[in-house]
């Protein structure tokens, strides 16, 4: 599989490359530390690249810098929401990833979950929390344990795991401190797992594991006993199984040169799909980088690949 990912292009070919990492977002912290680490490794390869931490003078940079593309690494709303990816556009700079309105959906849990539904794709059954009266409705029909989320953010920020009506009221006030829109999902009882999408290719699933209640904050950036299975665990054709549904999860978002989709596993064997990530993290826990040292890829060679799939897309 390797061969088919890497980039052919002279370094030269790329320009001069802005990496746009930090910004305003709950997810600033992680977005620094992927975006310090594509900066370097595109550098390391011969890219002329340079960082933008991403702030109140990024009109007047993208302005006065000559760029030639962007590679995106900002996280969360204002980057992964398509904000910057129609901005890019007006402002005739290629870019990384998906477009504006992949962006946008993947990072709306809600609306993404109406087109996967629409489609006949799997995914758990939810709710929309507005108020206390909305928690109760939730808990009558879907039952408990239930998932809490902001609709808009990523990185497992302002979500909570209950088990009771009062601990759903909690969380839902807690999660409506990050986003007006919050949602709660049926909790489903089994392994995760994520899969990444490189040009097109779906690369091996990761199985996730943590004596964590789920897959949050700490588990994901912080914790050293979080577990990434490489075989996943599943048998050769439940994991086709797998990459098949997340191809087609990705392509009914219209997502485009690299993701992430998360996804669980019931008792029964049934996959359930949970979201989609348009600009992954890219630390030195993240998964996407896993996935493809496991398809052949070193982290300098999944970096330009990402980059090379921006002049395919976008010239």
């Amino acid at each position: 599989m390797s061969d088919a990912l890497k980039s052919t292009l002279d370094p030269r070919a790329f320009g001069r490359v802005a990496v746009l990492y930090g910004g305003k977002s709950a997810e600033r912290e992680v977005s620094l530390k992927s975006g310090s680490m594509v900066l370097k490794a595109l550098q390391e390869a011969g890219v002329d690249a340079f960082g933008i931490d991403v702030g109140d003078d990024l009109l007047q940079r993208l302005t006065s810098e000559k760029i030639d593309r962007a590679f995106i690494i900002l996280h969360g709303r204002g980057g992964e929401d398509g904000s910057m990816q129609g901005l890019l556009e007006v402002a005739g700079i290629p870019y990384t990833g998906s477009g504006v309105l992949a962006s946008a959906l993947a990072m709306d849990k809600l609306r993404t979950k109406r087109v996967w539904l629409s489609l006949g794709l799997p995914t758990p059954a939810y709710a929309v929390l507005a108020s206390e009266d909305d928690c109760r409705r939730a808990a009558a029909e879907l039952g408990f344990p239930l998932i809490v989320k902001p609709a808009h953010e990523g990185s497992s920020i302002g979500m909570a795991k209950v088990d009771s009506v009062e601990a759903l009221i909690d969380a839902w006030r807690g999660a409506a401190q990050y986003d007006s829109q919050v949602l709660v999902e049926q909790w489903i009882s089994g392994p995760e797992f994520t899969v990444a999408i490189l040009r097109g290719q779906v690369l091996p699933a990761i199985g996730l594991g943590t004596p964590h209640s789920f897959y949050d904050y700490d588990a994901k950036y912080l914790a050293s006993d979080t577990q990434y299975r490489i075989p996943c665990g599943l048998s050769a054709e439940k994991e086709r199984e797998l990459q098949q549904l997340t191809a087609r999860a990705c392509e009914a978002l219209g997502i485009q040169g690299w993701a992430r989709t998360d996804v669980m596993q019931d008792a029964e064997g049934r996959f359930w799909l949970l979201e989609v990530n348009t600009a992954p993290g890219m630390t030195d826990h993240s998964l996407v980088p896993m996935a493809a040292r496991a398809a052949g890829l070193d982290f300098q060679q999944l970096v330009l690949a990402i980059l090379a799939d921006s002049v395919e897309a976008r010239g």
